[in-house]
């Protein structure tokens, strides 16, 4: 949906560019005026919802209704933004926009995880979000709302799976991984299945210091505990005592060899000039590997 270009204009009347951004700009002005309005669009539903609800019997309580509003401090990308909240007469009124305690909109949230993702510190955080939005986020702020998403990854992490899946992908990739203030090369272990309609789906995400067979033998029981009880093909890569880890987990699984690795190692028995030749088509051929390999180590 496009906005109309002469109510713009008329928003920029009297206006310079620099005004647009800023704890007194435009779009302060803007988040706070369309965030009423849906505040008061959901107060109407609320209401309608319960007039149309028959009372409890014995009960003869007159209809629900608006009851004023009060202010709550808000942080939103723009800054702090004051909100007049719509009240109601029996107190039933739970916005979905803004929760009763929230004071933070869940995007301002989602931006402090992307930074800590990013491998920032708290410090470094807190110095950009008073830099950018200028808002002041205390370090015990941005803890909570990590340690409040690291609950989350761990629920996922630990979600129950289904019985069977067609086809996994096992494979190890090395990123650098920040943890108590100092950078490592870790491992991580990625299980993808592909689903019967063609989805995929990662199954789980495992951190370990190297890629071993003894390894992947623990997140396959933990497969097994998270409710698998059979896969049709396992893709893997050439790394040694790994088919015999699937087999003990799962004996009736068939093991595949990733293509792209089968034709990478068949290049160490060329001589060496005509491996070239022969290596670049085969490249080009599979548009640079497949998944497993794109993500893979080995």
């Amino acid at each position: 949906m496009s906005i109309d270009k002469d109510l713009l204009d008329r928003l920029m009347e009297g206006r310079s560019p620099g005004d647009l951004f800023g704890k007194t700009g435009i779009l302060a002005e803007l988040t706070k005026a369309l965030a009423e309005r849906a505040l008061s669009t959901e107060m109407d539903v609320h209401l309608d919802e319960e007039r149309g609800e028959e009372p409890p019997e014995g009960q003869n309580q007159p209809p629900n209704r608006r009851n004023g509003r009060s202010q709550k401090t808000v942080t939103t990308d723009s800054g702090k933004v004051v909100l007049n909240i719509p009240r109601d007469r029996n107190g039933t009124f739970d916005p979905m926009l803004i929760a009763k305690y929230q004071r933070r909109f869940p995007e301002f949230d989602r931006k402090i995880v992307s930074m800590y993702a990013r491998g920032m510190t708290t410090r470094e955080i807190q110095g950009h979000i008073e830099e950018i939005y200028g808002v002041e986020a205390s370090p015990s702020l941005i803890s909570a709302i990590t340690d409040a998403v690291m609950e989350e990854v761990t629920a996922w992490q630990n979600r129950p799976l289904e019985p069977c899946y067609p086809i996994v992908f096992m494979d190890a990739i090395r990123v650098n991984i920040r943890s108590d203030g100092a950078v490592s090369n870790k491992a991580v272990f990625v299980a993808l299945a592909v689903l019967p309609d063609g989805t995929r789906d990662v199954l789980g995400l495992w951190f370990q210091a190297n890629e071993g067979a003894k390894f992947w033998a623990k997140v396959l029981s933990d497969l097994r505990n998270r409710g698998v009880q059979d896969i049709l093909i396992a893709v893997v890569d050439g790394l040694k005592g790994f088919p015999q880890a699937i087999e003990a987990a799962f004996p009736q699984t068939r093991v595949q060899t990733c293509i792209v690795h089968l034709l990478r190692h068949s290049m160490n028995f060329a001589i060496q000039r005509p491996q070239s030749r022969r290596g670049r088509p085969q490249g080009d051929l599979h548009g640079g590997g497949c998944r497993c390999c794109r993500t893979g180590s080995g």
